[in-house]
């Protein structure tokens, strides 16, 4: 079993403290213990109007990121020391971007502008610059959608950068195995691990069952079709023989084949659709994005 820093009654014992301290309720307080593995700071505040955090010593930059997410208007309710005792402080997270955490312990974020939904399609300007291409934040979100996301769902992301980052977010009690071949897609991938503050995130370079051997079992892979496609797939159905496939590719030879490389490799409910996205610019003209395939469908567990 995991050893955690923060047991049953330190957490009582600070929800305790903030009850007599601060004019909160408590039955609508998120805990999140970020001591602990896959579990992200950022989305959970976003998504919480209340939420208790226990963390270990140092973060230098916890509320930089905060800050630069777009939640400097939280305020931090939180007291110096390891213990729920003594005088309670109180500030906004743009106050507190120059400094870490001194002591394990709790603090109290309070956001009144949480939003009690999931966000699909990011805009690009949230993402870290770099050597990806990112497809549109559209087509994010209508392949987030087919990915059927859920907070526990564990996710396979090859060669889908902007991808891996929003499921991430999503998928908080989960992992996201995101595979990138390219060392300096690795690097933007890792990039925005980092801006985003996501501790759910695992990077290979590669598919096969030894980088895998240690990791979660997929329950759903979304890949960019390539000349490996079908290599990558015969690899994750003998992790998973029940595995979800979102497949997107903008070579209409390749989602023609689509159907019989699914019925071989015996996925069956197989949708293929394609999106197709214009935007109005400054010219009042409607400039047109890439129109992509997308491919889903789930193994049979018979192959």
């Amino acid at each position: 079993m995991e050893n955690n820093l923060f047991t049953n009654a330190h957490i009582l014992a600070w929800l305790q403290y903030f009850s007599d301290q601060a004019d909160v309720d408590l039955e609508r307080v998120k805990i999140l213990d970020i001591t602990r593995k896959n579990k992200n700071l950022i989305p959970t505040v976003e998504s919480h109007r209340s939420t208790l955090v226990f963390t270990e010593a140092g973060h230098p930059d916890i509320f930089y990121r905060m800050f630069n997410a777009g939640l400097g208007e939280c305020t931090v309710i939180y007291n110096e020391g390891s213990e729920p005792s003594g005088p309670i402080k109180q500030n906004k997270v743009y106050d507190m971007m120059d400094r870490g955490i001194n002591a394990s312990a709790g603090m109290l974020i309070l956001n009144p502008n949480a939003r009690s939904t999931f966000r699909f399609g990011m805009s690009n300007q949230s993402f870290a610059y770099g050597s990806v291409r990112y497809v549109g934040a559209e087509i994010r979100a209508v392949l987030l959608s087919k990915m059927q996301i859920d907070v526990q769902k564990n996710i396979c992301v090859i060669s889908g950068e902007s991808i891996a980052v929003e499921a991430a977010n999503l998928a908080a009690e989960g992992t996201v195995i995101a595979v990138e071949y390219n060392k300096h897609d690795r690097k933007t991938l890792e990039d925005n691990v980092s801006q985003f503050g996501l501790n759910n995130v695992a990077i290979v370079d590669h598919v096969d069952a030894e980088t895998f051997k240690d990791l979660p079992v997929p329950d759903v892979t979304m890949l960019v079709a390539s000349a490996s496609m079908e290599q990558e797939m015969a690899c994750l159905l003998k992790l998973n023989p029940n595995m979800e496939f979102v497949i997107y590719t903008l070579d209409f030879g390749v989602a023609a084949s689509m159907s019989d490389l699914c019925k071989k490799m015996g996925i069956i409910d197989v949708e293929i659709i394609q999106i197709a996205v214009s935007h109005l610019n400054h010219k009042h003209n409607f400039e047109t994005q890439p129109a992509p395939w997308i491919i889903s469908g789930k193994a049979n567990g018979e192959g």
